[in-house]
């Protein structure tokens, strides 16, 4: 698996795309609203009080294609400075069958990913676009990814559960 399990605003993206990815061309708002394709399915289970608002992500290609570059594009609110010591709690799930479950530093992964947004992450709109590329030995199978992003001091950040399925092929249904 890729180790770039960027989070938040200032990884989201690779969050998503990483181990594995997403969508093509696909524009979704969200808000507490399940997004579901062929492919995909994300729900933003945080709530009106987290520190990063989603209000968009698009993603390409989809379905995702292991050995291909994807990039994922996310839109956000930040409503207050996110800084050094925020950390998101991901779990990586195969059915039933936990494949990872590990805390990230949501800045040393942004710096040591040269993501294009680093932390202190000021209040305010942010537009952030990460690339990939995803591992070709992803197997075909339905994955499922839980994350949870908290400040420093603890508090709510970010939520988000993301349904992946490699099952289905470019071409092949």
């Amino acid at each position: 698996m890729r180790s770039s399990l960027l989070f938040t605003l200032v990884a989201l993206p690779a969050i998503i795309a990483a181990p594995w990815g997403v969508q093509d061309s696909l524009q979704l708002t969200l808000g507490g609203d399940a997004h579901t394709t062929n492919s995909w399915n994300f729900v933003d289970c945080g709530s009106p009080s987290d520190v990063i608002q989603i209000q968009s992500l698009t993603v390409s290609p989809d379905p995702p294609v292991p050995g291909q570059n994807l990039t994922i594009k996310v839109k956000a609110f930040v409503t207050e400075t996110i800084e050094d010591g925020a950390y998101a709690d991901v779990t990586v799930k195969l059915g039933l069958i936990k494949l990872l479950h590990k805390r990230f530093d949501v800045c040393e992964e942004a710096e040591k990913n040269n993501a294009e947004i680093q932390c202190p992450v000021e209040a305010g709109f942010h537009d952030v676009t990460q690339t990939v590329e995803l591992p070709k030995e992803i197997p075909p199978a339905k994955f499922v990814v839980n994350v949870r992003g908290y400040t420093v001091d603890d508090e709510d950040m970010v939520c988000a559960d993301i349904k992946v399925d490699f099952m289905k092929r470019p071409g092949g249904g």
